[in-house]
């Protein structure tokens, strides 16, 4: 079945962010609005909707006109299969020791890498976006200032590309299975099928769990290391149960952080007995490693 898309521009981020609402009151309604800063110093957003129907092309004239926005260019696609079209164009993530790729480029993994099979079909956590790019690239420093892990958990997990990547490096220091908790059950049984395709059952250990809170967690803790990579809100509320789950002297690598909420997710970790080690920007996001005193 063909699908639809109407895609416009206009100046300024409320501007673009009231379209994409009022875009939703459409009839035919969207199936999903997007709203997109085009990084290219112009200073334009990009405003977009999917639509399974062919869109109300005067609705959407009126909608340009008292938003002030160019007018909306709306096109027809054709059927597509996009996990094959992902697999085509998903290049393999390399950062630092870590090579993460799907299954059709298994044949490119460099010798001496640490390779994570993640599919396309599992978009998120699959290393190119900038959050999980800086995740890795912080455990290899790490790494490389001679750290040995011995009791890690990643919260939020996702893929589990980032438990993944410590049960690699420390295979011969840790002495039990990293922890990989998701709020998310579907997530939990993504990261679990991620697992058992790279062959670390019993390495890693997916738990169903909001936080820090499981029973299975308590018993792991404190942990010398902790990855969350979510979002700035649940991060800040995340800061004093995250002192308690790490050890003295124990690191936590943060991201899910937008550029400029970076100060504000230092500021609640500061309060909460951090140190801030190393802080990394890739493209639109921050990446924070936090020690704790």
């Amino acid at each position: 079945m063909a699908t639809f898309t109407a895609l416009t521009t206009l100046r300024g981020r409320e501007a673009a962010e009231a379209l994409g609402e009022a875009m939703e009151a459409l009839d035919p309604e969207p199936t999903g609005v997007g709203v997109f800063e085009i990084e290219d110093g112009s200073g334009l957003w990009e405003v977009g909707g999917y639509f399974e129907d062919r869109p109300d092309t005067a609705g959407l004239a009126l909608l340009a006109a008292a938003y002030e926005a160019a007018p909306f260019a709306v096109s027809e696609l054709p059927e597509t299969d996009w996990v094959a079209k992902v697999r085509r164009e998903l290049s393999p993530v390399e950062a630092g020791r870590f090579f993460v790729y799907g299954s059709h480029d298994a044949d490119r993994v460099p010798e001496g890498s640490i390779a994570l099979l993640i599919e396309a079909a599992m978009a998120f956590g699959t290393g190119h976006h900038g959050t999980t790019l800086g995740c890795l690239r912080a455990l290899d420093r790490l790494a490389e200032a001679g750290m040995q892990g011995r009791s890690v958990i990643d919260v939020g997990c996702g893929t589990a590309v980032l438990a993944m990547a410590a049960a690699r490096l420390w295979s011969d220091t840790l002495p039990g299975p990293v922890l990989a908790s998701d709020i998310d059950p579907v997530a939990v049984e993504v990261a679990a099928a991620n697992v058992a395709a790279n062959g670390l059952e019993g390495r890693v250990s997916c738990l169903e769990a909001t936080g820090f809170d499981h029973p299975d967690i308590a018993a792991a803790a404190p942990f010398d290391l902790v990855f969350a990579n979510i979002l700035m809100g649940p991060l800040i509320d995340l800061a004093p149960a995250m002192a308690g789950a790490t050890a003295s002297g124990g690191i936590a690598i943060l991201s899910g952080l937008l550029n400029p909420q970076a100060d504000a997710v230092i500021e609640a970790y500061l309060a909460s007995g951090f140190t801030l080690r190393h802080s990394e920007i890739v493209g639109d996001w921050t990446t924070l490693t936090l020690e704790r005193a």
